[in-house]
């Protein structure tokens, strides 16, 4: 199959009209069924593997295709999953206040939230085409879930040993989802002690496995810290009046170590922006006059018209000009962290990253309840949308996918899953009545942005973190790795952190010439339960069980 031709689109290499066609109405139908997962199960597990297994099946029944086709095609099919993510872990606080009831003024308000999804999706596209050859070329972050998706598509072309590897996993690893989420014959965690324990996740131990031993390392220092210390024996020690103080000092550590990456990234292009300004300024007293660099290139203007049209769609979406221009500008930062959170462990908490900006918005402006989750809405959606990209991206440097046509296939698939993403928001919402807690839509990360809308905790503890980060990350130690352990459930840490202990064992007994039979493999325990994940919410949002 590589050796057959690649397409071409538009004038652009590897596209090809039937991929944008399938990949556009898969968008679709994934896009409903992360909507509903998200608002049901309050989790979304990434698509990515499983729409580069059916872009595989569908394009063989087509015929001749290429690697890079079938990857081009899973980008615009998974892309709308993230923009539903992102409404979904957000906007259900309309709701939650009261301001919103079931699909009353549907049609005043969707158009509201359309605007809102689609400002967000194009600063997730402009961001990640900016920042993708420092984190996917120069960085060269693991991006765990878009090296597991190239792995598939490789191996699915290649056959042979690996493919049996691949699909063993991969099959294993569904069955024992199914008897997990479906039957419910294997408990969701195996406990040890209060909150302590392991997530029974085929999926968290390969994408340990693929990380590898430092960031998962780090990371499971962070749950140690928060888990097994601050929280039961800060109180006894008197550092905290009980656990809910330090619950919330954890809370406010782990964000504030995310936003310390951010700044320490933004720190790091500043410094070498200026080394490479001064590099320039001396090769330009040397360079002719006639090879000069252009300022406006076509890249930039594509950038500019985007931002500029994002700023034009937040506007038109009820927003006032002052919090859509910081909103803009939010997003840009967030953006850094959500690359490099994403890259480092497979993880984007979209909705802290619309929690961030709207408490920077905050600072500037007062921002009424509504306009405050529209704003957490929208930075969710770039910031999701931004991460799955990256994803996309890692998956074409492994095949040697052209980029391009990546991000003309993401935003065609983002557009229709924009449309659909905001229609079945109301849709799920008006189904069920009621959204929130003691509900049959949860929406837990909704209740937890709706909650954060006034303002932070502990701001001393979170400017402290903040600094305690941005350090880290310039001295070259994975700071957001060390706050996503401390910020999320232990249980999930203990899982990964399980997979990275299998690879240092593996990488010492057998060499380290075997880990990429173990990347394939550790592929199919991510493809598998991913598969199974968005099956079953197909399956119960097409039966309304």
């Amino acid at each position: 199959m590589n050796n057959n031709q690649e397409r071409k689109f538009l004038g652009v290499e590897q596209l090809s009209l039937r991929s944008l066609l399938i990949g556009s109405i898969g968008s679709c139908i994934i896009t409903a069924s992360s909507m509903y997962v998200a608002l049901r199960m309050s989790a979304l597990p990434w698509p990515t593997i499983f729409v580069a297994v059916l872009s595989m099946a569908l394009l063989k029944l087509f015929g001749k295709t290429t690697n890079n086709e079938i990857n081009i095609t899973q980008t615009a099919m998974s892309a709308g999953a993230m923009v539903a993510g992102g409404l979904a872990f957000t906007l259900p606080g309309l709701w939650i206040l009261g301001l919103w009831k079931g699909a009353d003024n549907f049609s005043d308000n969707y158009l509201k939230v359309l605007l809102i999804a689609g400002a967000g999706m194009l600063l997730g596209s402009v961001t990640s085409y900016i920042l993708r050859y420092r984190f996917i070329v120069k960085n060269a972050l693991p991006y765990p879930i878009g090296q597991a998706a190239a792995e598939t598509i490789k191996v699915g072309d290649e056959g042979g040993k690996k493919s049996l590897v691949l699909f063993g996993t991969m099959a294993a690893s569904t069955v024992y989802t199914f008897l997990r989420d479906q039957l419910k014959v294997v408990p969701e965690a195996f406990m040890f002690k209060d909150s302590l324990g392991i997530w029974n996740s085929p999926m968290a131990v390969g994408m340990g496995y693929i990380l590898g031993s430092l960031y998962t390392g780090v990371w499971f220092l962070g749950a140690l810290i928060a888990n097994a210390f601050l929280v039961p024996f800060g109180p006894r020690l008197g550092l905290f009046a009980d656990e809910a103080a330090a619950s919330a000092f954890k809370i406010n550590a782990g964000v504030g170590l995310l936003v310390g990456t951010g700044l320490g990234v933004i720190a790091g292009i500043l410094i070498s922006g200026v080394k490479r300004l001064l590099t320039e300024k001396k090769d330009m007293q040397l360079r002719p006059e006639g090879n000069k660099k252009k300022f406006f290139d076509y890249s930039r203007v594509l950038i500019i018209a985007a931002t500029a049209l994002a700023f034009i769609l937040s506007v038109a979406g009820g927003l006032a000009v002052i919090p859509s221009v910081l909103l803009i500008a939010g997003v840009f930062i967030v953006s850094i962290m959500a690359a490099t959170i994403t890259g480092q462990t497979g993880i984007n908490p979209m909705e802290i990253f619309g929690i961030i900006v709207l408490l920077g918005v905050r600072i500037f402006i007062k921002v009424e309840p509504a306009d405050a989750l529209m704003i957490a809405a929208c930075v969710a959606v770039a910031s999701g949308f931004s991460g799955d990209l990256f994803n996309d991206y890692k998956a074409g440097q492994v095949l040697g996918t052209n980029p391009k046509a990546q991000l003309i296939s993401q935003i065609v698939g983002g557009v229709f899953g924009t449309v659909i993403a905001s229609v079945s928001l109301f849709a799920i919402i008006n189904q069920f009545g009621e959204v929130g807690p003691d509900t049959a839509l949860p929406a837990g990360q909704a209740v937890g942005v709706t909650a954060m809308i006034n303002g932070i905790g502990s701001p001393v503890v979170f400017g402290i973190a903040a600094l305690t980060g941005a350090v880290l990350y310039l001295v070259g130690l994975p700071a957001a790795t060390l706050g996503i352990g401390i910020f999320i459930p232990f249980t999930i840490s203990s899982a990964v952190f399980l997979g990275g202990a299998i690879r240092f064992i593996s990488d010492r007994v057998r060499g380290k010439s075997t880990a990429e039979t173990g990347n394939v493999a550790a592929s199919g325990l991510l493809g598998g339960e991913g598969i199974t994940g968005v099956g079953i919410a197909l399956a119960r949002m097409f039966t309304g069980s």
